[in-house]
């Protein structure tokens, strides 16, 4: 068996962490032959919680869990880690926009930064899940210089599986028949859910594009897309708690196909550094379609944007250069 990586979880004794866990310690996210030791972190007041969440996974009794080590030290936390997830944040409240939280959050994801800077294997790859998470990521990586950017990344993984389910619901088949559906931009309610390039094997057997199969482009337009926007708060005015078994599926999955890869025909939506691709703006984490190997992500080039899509990217790239600067001065305050 494989020598046993090193994961660490922020956040460790909320809610999205208590989904998580169990899928990293099964091997759902690595493989059911890659042994880890977890690396959970939480503030100070947390602890005694976090204490319960060990004894759990302790009980659970899971072959390829070899130590668990709970800590409220950052130093501890990210040493020598392979891979991070940074779920740990001010949670969104009802009624509250992704803005409200930026300046609180950013200052958390700036410790963080140069906490993996100093303690984290250079090579660690880091999965910003906490909100505003683009936003969150791009701050991380700016106090992190001597990791690579590309090792930085943010969760629209969530929003990709909601679309998904949308139009395999509305199609009547099962959620893996649809693929190649796109998340551009921010993962906020400017983000763009795009059906253009996707397809559907249909309750026939017949593959088609998303797009014919639904044959209602008023739809596709409209209900569509502001339903998967608005997810997220949708399940917090019925929950009165933000997503989290959702969300810790979505970063399962989102570190699983970074890791491991995904399937040569198709892709997944990862916020990514923009190079400048589809004439999004250089230096923000945006959301593209991305395929990956061997641990490397590349954003799929040669898709085309209609007039509609054009739009829809540019509403969603000026919130994040917005977000940005709000980030930078709070930053220097």
């Amino acid at each position: 068996m494989a020598e046993p990586i090193r994961v660490v979880v922020t956040g460790a004794a909320g809610q999205i962490a208590y989904s998580l866990l169990y899928q990293l310690a099964k091997g759902d996210v690595f493989g059911d032959q890659q042994p880890l030791s977890l690396h959970l972190l939480d503030i100070e007041p947390m602890m005694g919680v976090l204490n319960g969440v060990v004894m759990e996974l302790q009980d659970c009794a899971l072959p390829l869990l070899r130590e668990v080590i709970p800590t409220a030290d950052p130093a501890v936390g990210f040493k020598d880690v392979d891979a991070a997830f940074l779920v740990g944040a001010m949670p969104r409240k009802e009624g509250m926009e992704r803005k409200d939280l930026l300046a609180a959050n950013v200052k958390i994801f700036k410790a963080q930064g140069q906490a993996l800077d100093q303690h984290a294997k250079k090579t660690v790859k880091v999965l910003v899940v906490g909100n505003p998470a683009n936003t969150n990521s791009l701050i991380c990586s700016k106090y992190a210089p001597s990791i690579p950017p590309a090792n930085f990344s943010a969760m629209t993984r969530l929003d990709q599986n909601r679309a998904q389910t949308q139009i395999a619901n509305r199609l009547g088949v099962p959620v893996n028949n649809v693929s190649k559906i796109t998340i551009w931009g921010n993962h906020s309610s400017t983000q763009f859910p795009d059906v253009a390039n996707a397809t559907v094997v249909t309750a026939s057997g017949e593959t088609k594009s998303v797009k014919d199969a639904i044959n209602d482009q008023a739809w596709l337009n409209g209900d569509f897309i502001s339903t998967v926007q608005k997810r997220g708060a949708a399940v917090i005015a019925a929950r009165k708690l933000s997503s989290a078994m959702s969300a810790a599926k979505a970063a399962a999955d989102h570190m699983k196909d970074w890791w491991n890869g995904t399937p040569a025909e198709s892709w997944v939506s990862m916020a990514v550094f923009s190079d400048g691709s589809y004439n999004t703006p250089v230096g923000v984490m945006y959301s593209f379609p991305v395929r990956c190997s061997k641990g490397q992500w590349e954003i799929v080039q040669g898709l085309t944007i209609d007039e509609f899509a054009r739009e829809k990217l540019d509403v969603t790239s000026k919130e994040l250069i917005e977000e940005r600067e709000e980030a930078l001065a709070v930053c220097q305050d």
